[in-house]
């Protein structure tokens, strides 16, 4: 799945130790979606994907790659939404609209 829209807010990068035993690191971005109704979405990018982010800043149109979890904890259920890939959604521009025709519609004076 994807999410576009633009960047709202980058946290800071958070880590720890898991129970058992291994390092983790986790950095959140919200985006916001360009619909009728924006959403904020909240976004984590965990472990060596997390330097992805480096390269974006608030405000920076972008479409996320992310996977969806979900797990059971006590009888309650609850759902993570993970990004993989980070990419600038700048309007992608084909070939003609780069390279416009040179058709001539009027007889130049020279």
């Amino acid at each position: 799945m994807e999410i576009t829209g633009n960047i709202k807010l980058i946290n800071e990068t958070e880590t720890g130790t898991s129970k058992a035993g291994k390092e983790w690191a986790k950095r959140q971005i919200v985006v916001t979606t360009s619909e009728t109704y924006p959403q904020h979405i909240a976004i984590d990018f965990m472990g060596d994907k997390i330097t992805q982010i480096n390269n974006f800043e608030v405000g920076n149109p972008v479409v996320v790659s992310i996977n969806i979890r979900g797990n059971e904890y006590n009888g309650k259920y609850y759902n993570s939404i993970n990004g993989w890939k980070i990419a600038n959604s700048i309007g992608q521009v084909n070939n003609t609209e780069q390279n416009p025709s040179r058709e001539q519609t009027a007889d130049l004076p020279f």
